[in-house]
């Protein structure tokens, strides 16, 4: 692994130029508190002291609502355009929940029945990790093998250390963007930072108030589909879908077409939820998850079981955003702690 060092008065033309030869997404603040992952023209829009964005940055690879196709009917043939090749992006300033959230979705697009919608939006793209400088209550990404510093899946990593960042040069993409941004990039003394980034991860691990052991849940889970546990958990639930909407690791979607003309629609493709009565409603009327305790229950196994099953990947990151945005405080830390309990009493 290479590194550079970036200093930090520099970062903002170095965003500048980004934005003028790529497509740049990185955190802005709207409204008073809320911080989403927006194209930005330029340094003066990115808010680099945010903690956890409100909603996370995988809608730059895959959009809350796309445009997947063009039809057109003449009469005798029917013609589809696709969608053009999506620009070349730079996501800055990832977390590394959020970092990992994309290497756990990764798989689900780029299985057997590739999707290209997906894998376009995430060839061009380079991802420009940030590492974390405070840690939030509801914060537990070092249950899933993670931590506040942690670069994996990022293609260059920046740690802010004093007036510097200590940036980590991950892959080939990352490579190519110090090489073309050299002026930026300096050699300095990346073994000093180094080790001041390590002191800086210990302590803000220390600083985590969430202690999450997953330690025997996935085979509580393997072993107990039908737990009255479950009866006690999905009374509080609303079903607003709002942890779904939320959460980094979510892929649900749907598609639908929709008529420009009379000889001419799109199709598009949206963000869906588990959580609604209607998302495993089949054309006969049947429904396997009817009531709200089997669609709960399917969250949770799918975050704590089914993606571990078919990627060897958590299905969770840690990032806990919805703990802090459930409006009836389900908090799945607090349902980790009860599942182990259950296989201790087992």
């Amino acid at each position: 692994m290479d590194s550079r060092v970036v200093n930090k008065g520099q970062l903002p033309e170095l965003l500048d130029k980004l934005a003028r030869d790529h497509t740049l997404i990185a955190p802005v603040r709207e409204e008073e508190n809320v911080t989403l992952f927006k194209k930005v023209s330029g340094a003066s829009e990115v808010q680099l002291d945010y903690i956890t964005s409100d909603v996370s940055p995988k809608g730059c690879i895959f959009p809350q609502t796309e445009k997947t196709i063009s039809y057109t009917y003449t009469g005798d043939t029917l013609e589809m355009k696709e969608q053009d090749e999506p620009p070349k992006t730079v996501l800055f300033g990832v977390r590394p929940c959020d970092i990992n959230s994309i290497l756990a979705l990764d798989p689900v697009f780029e299985g057997k029945f590739l999707d290209t919608y997906y894998l376009e939006k995430r060839k061009n793209t380079v991802i420009i990790g940030l590492s974390c400088s405070t840690i939030l209550s509801t914060c537990f990404c070092t249950a899933f093998n993670s931590g506040p510093c942690d670069g994996k899946g990022a293609d260059l990593m920046f740690t802010e250390l004093g007036d510097k960042y200590y940036v980590e040069v991950n892959t080939e993409k990352g490579s190519s963007l110090v090489e073309a941004y050299s002026q930026y990039f300096s050699k300095g003394d990346t073994d000093k930072l180094a080790k001041a980034k390590e002191e800086q991860a210990k302590k803000l691990e220390g600083q985590f108030t969430r202690k999450v052991d997953l330690e025997g849940v996935k085979q509580v889970l393997d072993e107990n589909f039908e737990l009255p546990y479950w009866d006690k958990v999905f009374k509080k639930c609303l079903g607003c879908g709002i942890c779904t909407y939320v959460c980094p690791t979510c892929h649900c979607f749907d598609i639908f077409d929709y008529v420009t003309g009379e000889f001419t629609g799109d199709r598009f493709r949206c963000w869906d939820s588990c959580m609604f009565p209607d998302f495993t409603l089949m054309a006969g009327g049947h429904n396997p998850r009817p009531s709200r305790k089997e669609r709960v229950r399917n969250r949770f196994m799918h975050k704590l079981k089914y993606h571990l099953d078919r990627y060897n990947l958590d299905g969770c990151v840690g990032c806990g955003r919805c703990i802090s945005k459930c409006p009836v405080n389900i908090d799945i830390t607090q349902i980790i702690k009860d599942l182990k309990e259950v296989g201790q009493n087992a």
